[in-house]
């Protein structure tokens, strides 16, 4: 059985989960998240904990186990905590501001950058230079990060960009006559 699959889930206070056929919801303080589960997996509750289990001793099963354990994991951290990503923009004149669920870029265009936040994602601006996008669901919230950055990945001579907030970015030496 997969090593990750076999680690117990703990649950929070405030965190209820649901099981049901072929679908597990948990509800938290922040919201609700619901997945379907794979055939492959059964997770039992016990107690304050959750447990995975491989249904079968197919290679298939043994990884699911262990990739429905992290998801069901990211799950419950996502309606206690919530996740975050931060971004900064890095450039002169490189501005962004928050309005509503929309997120304005000034990314040296000839025209301004408007990306729309999906249902579940927040964004805010504490300065012109600084993103934060939040949400409860990991992999939403890391698709819209990416999607903000792909709008001017950090280009290689300069670093002038859309990066992660700690992200290094590796310059390439001009071109020498």
């Amino acid at each position: 059985m997969s090593r990750i699959g076999k680690n117990p889930i703990p649950l929070p206070k405030g965190v209820e989960v649901s099981i049901e056929a072929s679908q597990i919801s948990v509800k938290g303080p922040l919201g609700t998240i619901a997945r379907a589960m794979h055939p492959t997996v059964g997770i039992e509750k016990a107690g304050n904990v959750l447990q995975c289990t491989a249904i079968g001793e197919s290679t298939e099963a043994n990884a699911m186990s262990g990739t429905m354990r992290a998801l069901v994991a990211n799950m419950i951290t996502g309606v206690s905590k919530g996740f975050e990503k931060r971004l900064s923009l890095v450039g002169v004149g490189f501005r962004a501001q928050a309005q509503g669920d929309k997120l304005n870029l000034a990314l040296g265009f000839s025209h301004p950058v408007v990306h729309a936040m999906p249902k579940g994602v927040k964004v805010a601006t504490p300065t012109q230079t600084e993103i934060v996008i939040t949400g409860i669901d990991r992999q939403q919230v890391g698709q819209v990060a990416a999607e903000v950055r792909a709008h001017r990945p950090p280009e290689p001579y300069k670093g002038k960009g859309v990066r992660y907030t700690g992200e290094t970015i590796v310059l390439k030496e001009t071109k020498k006559k």
